[in-house]
């Protein structure tokens, strides 16, 4: 067993994540902490906890918190995500096809070099942790980054109106996927906690489901995260 496949009980997580043991059995507890518990003890994976611990700072799982405006000076919307990147109708039928829908439009795009390597990667992740969050939404991305595969990072909005299983935590089938394509080991797009935000409120998700086209759908984003 490689030393990320291994359990970690109460103890030896909450010494991984400089916590105290308490605070790691009530997040078990509230289900925030991905962990299996066998009779009264609980254990955790640590591949998975490292997956959980990479959405926490990217934004995407947990509370949704709106950053301070100044973070995102830097680092505009139209930079990772334009017209050309949105998928209005995905016509998968389960995780993997549409995976692959976004897989070869962002190889289209010239945004990654290799869409096959590209979807096994997004494959890989979601077989570690699922990275649907609820309400219909998922932020699926690859488990490591590679900027030998990466041309820059991006963002893929797609809308599936049918609706597709990604094995969410409340159970709902996912019809708003944004893929994220990270090339370096820094974990944070400042765009990604603010998208979370935004996609976490129902009446923005909802005018995004409604918009009649891939413009529509691109200028109501635009507008809930100016």
């Amino acid at each position: 067993m490689s030393e990320s496949d291994r359990l970690l009980t109460v103890r030896e997580l909450a010494d991984y994540l400089r916590l105290n043991e308490r605070t790691v059995l009530k997040l078990a507890g509230q289900g925030q902490l991905p962990g299996a518990r066998i009779g009264n003890q609980w254990r955790f994976r640590q591949r998975v906890i490292d997956a959980w611990l990479d959405d926490q700072m990217l934004g995407v799982r947990g509370p949704p918190v709106r950053p301070d405006p100044g973070e995102l000076a830097s680092f505009t919307l139209d930079q990772c995500l334009g017209p050309s990147h949105i998928l209005p109708d995905l016509q998968g039928r389960d995780r993997a096809q549409v995976l692959g829908e976004f897989a070869q439009h962002a190889h289209q795009l010239g945004l990654v070099r290799d869409p096959t390597w590209f979807l096994g990667a997004l494959l890989e992740r979601e077989n570690v942790l699922p990275t649907a969050v609820g309400d219909g939404v998922a932020f699926p991305h690859t488990l490591h980054r590679h900027p030998e595969q990466i041309q820059s990072p991006f963002l893929l909005f797609g809308r599936s109106h049918e609706g597709v299983d990604f094995g969410a935590p409340d159970g709902q089938p996912v019809q708003i996927a944004v893929v994220m394509g990270l090339r370096y080991q820094e974990l944070h797009l400042p765009w990604l906690a603010r998208l979370s935000a935004m996609l976490h409120a129902s009446p923005s998700r909802h005018a995004l489901l409604a918009a009649p086209t891939g413009e529509s759908l691109y200028e109501a984003l635009r507008l809930r995260l100016q």
